[in-house]
């Protein structure tokens, strides 16, 4: 059978954290209250998981195809085609679950994949105008909503991001709840994000 060429928008969305009853169905933590991707997806992509002392080693990487996915409170279980032994379903605890981005469901009006928003240049407001603080780096999930992770710092003329460091050398950064009422304008097509949040 000829392997799939692995896309190259692969989206890290959860890990397999254990086996799923007896019919080698797999349990998968989510990354995020973002599922939909996940649910919907015709085939997952797994990353073997590797030991601390392989850092950086290129993990493989192999399609499976979905055969039935479904929400389990606050985790996923699904059955990969041709996978119905919990001994083998037990053996993928660990690798971790991507989807093509290309892949996910179009997002509802006002909804935003989490994963669009790392990169975006933030802006918030200085004496009532807006002014750019940094860059979203990273998307975290408090339970309740959504909190953007931003690293202060600015670009230059060719658009090359330069993060401001504090005395130890790490990126000053702002946690900012991804709400309405601090982050009012997400505008996707210009990769900005404006707000409320006074810098």
């Amino acid at each position: 059978m000829k392997q799939s060429a692995i896309p190259a928008d692969l989206v890290e969305l959860g890990r397999i954290v254990s086996a799923y009853g007896v019919r080698g169905w797999v349990k998968i933590q989510p990354h995020s209250m973002q599922t939909k991707a996940l649910l919907n997806a015709k085939t997952w992509w797994l990353k073997t998981p590797r030991p601390e002392s392989q850092a950086g080693v290129f993990a493989s990487v192999s399609p499976r195809q979905i055969q039935t996915a479904k929400q389990h409170g606050a985790t996923i279980v699904a059955q990969f085609e041709g996978l119905d032994n919990r001994e083998l379903a037990q053996a993928l605890k660990g690798h971790t679950v991507w989807v093509s981005r290309a892949a996910f469901p179009k997002a509802d009006e006002d909804e935003f994949y989490w994963v669009d928003l790392i990169g975006c240049r933030f802006f918030g407001e200085q004496d009532g105008q807006a002014e750019s603080l940094g860059e979203v780096v990273e998307v975290l999930d408090n339970g309740a909503h959504a909190i953007l992770v931003v690293h202060r710092g600015s670009w230059d003329a060719e658009g090359v991001f330069t993060p401001v460091k504090d005395e130890q050398g790490r990126p000053l950064e702002e946690l900012v709840p991804f709400v309405q009422a601090i982050v009012h304008t997400v505008d996707m097509s210009a990769r900005e994000l404006h707000s409320h949040w006074a810098i």
